[in-house]
């Protein structure tokens, strides 16, 4: 595969690249580069978890590109996650690993590694101790929005190692690019100051969008800085409030209930959630999303592209209840083998339930 072709797919993944140029130099001098993606082990998986991310796993496995898949069960425990119980959130790790084979990553392409194995590396704390040296007490407050968390919610001196460790990663892994949220993007941008400053390796930044919660687009509310990056922060579905969000284990009936609650006002396409399922899960999965309707409003609709659908739904060809239709099926149809998997398998139910009973427990 040449190397353009490669970057199309991997442009497919990152809705910012920090820096394409350095990409292309990448792909066109390495034929099979590095990335990792991280985890923090924490609660059920929802939307963005087991189905967005394996999506753009496959792509940057059909770029030639190795992934690592990083369980950083420390940081979740850093981060007061699952109670702070560390053995909890390593049975949630497990737990994700399971996700992703049931939405059918190729867990023989992929690394597994967990941040526990790291830490009992000498070197690895060198790393973390190093970064922290080069960087201020400010620039590290700031960059802890990486943990879902503003400077307000900064109560505990623990929580200031988590971006010091997460920069650490980057060299620790010794990856080329860094395959992360847009939620992450300071910890990725202070990496490559300080591999300038250091002189290690410098990564390329590959940075996703984060799809939102089912009530759409919120205001920043109290992050560092009132621009776009924030109020996305903000927006992104999040498993703490379960009402905004899909999970891969909810039924049909739940599936079709969030979706027909979700905000979805007529013609708008910006903060408008089903749209962006649309056009980040479904027509990536299927080849088109089909509406039924009764014949007096149009009969069935099929859309073969996001452009198409986009159209449609901007002049009002498309009702909001009838895109809520087209949506709540396809998103079940896309997240049964999964849902079934947890079901039928007997060693992923037990891993399952463990999880649900300590998030029901908390």
């Amino acid at each position: 595969m040449d190397p353009e072709t490669r970057l199309d797919l991997i442009r497919r993944v990152g809705e910012e690249i920090i820096t394409e140029a350095e990409l292309r130099t990448l792909l066109e001098t390495n034929d099979h580069p590095t990335a990792y993606d991280g985890f923090e082990p924490s609660g059920l998986a929802h939307l963005p978890f087991g189905v967005l991310r394996p999506i753009l796993v496959e792509d940057m496995l059909k770029a030639g590109v190795k992934m690592k898949l990083w369980i950083a069960d420390w940081f979740g425990w850093v981060n007061n996650k699952m109670g702070g119980n560390l053995e909890t959130i390593q049975a949630v790790g497990r737990y994700f690993i399971e996700v992703w084979r049931a939405a059918g990553v190729d867990m023989d392409k992929v690394e597994i590694l967990w941040t526990s194995d790291a830490v009992k590396n000498e070197d690895y704390w060198r790393r973390v101790i190093t970064v922290a040296q080069n960087s201020t007490l400010a620039r590290t407050q700031r960059a802890i929005t990486i943990m879902g968390r503003t400077t307000k919610d900064l109560v505990q001196t623990s929580q200031l190692f988590y971006p010091m460790m997460q920069v650490a990663d980057i060299f620790w892994l010794d990856v080329d690019i860094c395959q992360l949220g847009l939620d992450q993007r300071r910890a990725n941008i202070l990496a490559r100051e300080i591999a300038d400053k250091m002189k290690w390796k410098k990564p390329v930044a590959v940075h996703h969008h984060m799809l939102i919660g089912l009530q759409g687009k919120k205001d920043a509310k109290g992050f560092d800085e009132n621009g776009e990056l924030d109020s996305e922060i903000a927006s992104k579905m999040s498993k703490s409030i379960p009402e905004t969000s899909i999970f891969v284990h909810d039924t049909r009936e739940q599936i079709i209930a969030k979706v027909n609650a979700a905000y979805c006002p007529a013609r708008v396409v910006e903060g408008n959630a089903l749209m962006e399922y649309s056009k980040y899960i479904i027509f990536r999965k299927m080849k088109s999303l089909t509406v039924e309707r009764p014949e007096k409003y149009g009969g069935n609709a099929e859309f073969f592209s996001y452009a198409e659908l986009e159209d449609a739904f901007k002049k009002g060809i498309l009702h909001p209840a009838d895109l809520k239709k087209g949506v709540g099926e396809s998103l079940d149809h896309i997240i049964s083998p999964i849902r079934d998997h947890f079901e039928k398998d007997p060693a992923a139910k037990r891993l399952y339930m463990s999880v649900k009973a300590a998030e029901t427990s908390r």
